[in-house]
C-alpha cells in the first residue's frame, strides 16, 4: 500500500495490528486517528512542524526532579482536568488536577502539626473529616497535603528560603475520621512562565495564574482515592484559573477567628484564619 494522504491512517494503525495489550492497541489506533485528522484539518507547513516539535522538545528539557512541565502543559491545555472529569466517581467530593509541584514525598505529621516551617505569617487551622460516601467517618484514612506559602511559591521553587518539606504533610485520621494541621493562608500565584508553556501562555496573551488552594490526596482502604484541592474562597482568580481547576463545591470560606478556646486547642493565638470541610470518597466498585 502506498502511502499516501488517503492511506496514512489505515497504514499506521495496521502497523499496530500485532500489540499484545488490547486497550494499549485501541489507544494507539485512536491516537493515530485523531493525531491525523488535526494534520489534515491544520495542514501545518514543514516548518510549523519542527517548530511543534521543537516546542515539545523543549518541554521534556524543562522537566526536572523537582519540576513537571509536561504536567504543566497538559493543565493549561485542560487536558488534565478533562480526564479527571471523565474518571470522577460519583458521590465523592469533587476531583481536580494533581499539577506540577507533587513532585517530593511529603513527611509524616501527627494531627495537629504544623507544615508551615517559616512561621511568618496569620496562623491558620485546617480541619475537617474524610468520610465514605454514606457519612461513615473513614479513621486511619491517608490525607497528603501540600501549599504554597504565603508569599505563592512551594518549597522547590524557593530552596534558598523555604526548607524542604515547607507546606507539606502526610496526616493519618483519628478514629472518628477527623484531621486538623496549622498552615498558612496559602497566596495565589502565577504558575511557572520560565520554560516553553509560559511562552506558549504569552504568545496566547493568556495570565498564568492560579487561585490560592491546598492540595490533597485522600486515601482509605476500599475506597476510590481522591485527588482535589480546596481555594480560599476570597482569592483572585477563581473564574479564571489558568489550569481550569476550580469547581464551586471546593471554595471554602478561610473565616478569621477570634474563638480564645479553640486557638488553645489549636495550638495558635487570636485571631486566626480556620477552614472546616469534609472530604468524601466513594467506595472501590465491587
Amino acid at each position: 500500500m502506498d502511502f499516501t494522504e488517503h492511506t496514512a491512517t489505515e497504514a499506521v494503525q495496521n502497523s499496530f495490528s500485532e500489540t499484545p495489550d488490547a486497550r494499549l492497541r485501541e489507544l494507539l489506533n485512536t491516537l493515530t486517528r485523531h493525531l491525523h485528522a488535526f494534520v489534515r484539518e491544520a495542514r501545518p507547513s514543514v516548518e510549523e512542524w519542527e517548530r511543534g516539535i521543537e516546542f515539545l522538545t523543549a518541554v521534556g528539557q524543562a522537566c526536572t526532579d523537582t519540576r513537571q512541565e509536561f504536567v504543566l502543559l497538559s493543565d493549561v491545555l485542560g487536558v488534565s482536568m478533562l480526564v479527571e472529569t471523565l474518571n470522577e466517581q460519583e458521590g465523592g467530593t469533587e476531583s481536580t488536577v494533581l499539577g506540577p509541584f507533587h513532585m517530593v514525598e511529603s513527611p509524616p505529621r501527627e494531627l495537629g502539626d504544623s507544615i508551615d516551617l517559616v512561621g511568618e505569617a496569620e496562623p491558620c487551622v485546617v480541619s475537617g473529616r474524610v468520610l465514605s460516601t454514606d457519612g461513615t467517618p473513614l479513621p486511619n484514612a491517608e490525607v497528603d497535603v501540600w501549599q504554597c506559602d504565603e508569599n505563592g511559591f512551594y518549597d522547590v521553587q524557593r530552596p534558598d528560603s523555604q526548607p524542604p518539606g515547607n507546606g507539606r504533610g502526610l496526616f493519618r485520621t483519628d478514629d472518628e475520621g477527623r484531621f486538623r494541621f496549622r498552615t498558612v493562608v496559602p497566596s495565589h500565584y502565577p504558575i511557572p512562565t520560565d520554560g516553553p508553556v509560559g511562552q506558549l501562555l504569552k504568545a496566547t496573551r493568556r495570565h498564568p495564574y492560579r487561585p490560592a488552594h491546598i492540595h490533597f490526596i485522600v486515601r482509605a482502604d476500599g475506597h476510590v482515592p481522591l485527588t482535589t484541592h480546596i481555594f480560599v474562597a476570597d482569592s483572585p482568580y477563581l473564574d479564571s484559573d489558568a489550569v481550569f481547576a476550580v469547581k464551586h463545591s471546593l471554595i471554602v470560606d478561610f473565616a478569621e477567628s477570634h474563638d480564645e478556646a479553640a486557638a488553645a486547642l489549636n495550638g495558635v493565638e487570636t485571631p486566626f484564619r480556620h477552614a472546616e470541610f469534609d472530604l468524601t470518597l466513594p467506595r472501590q466498585p465491587a
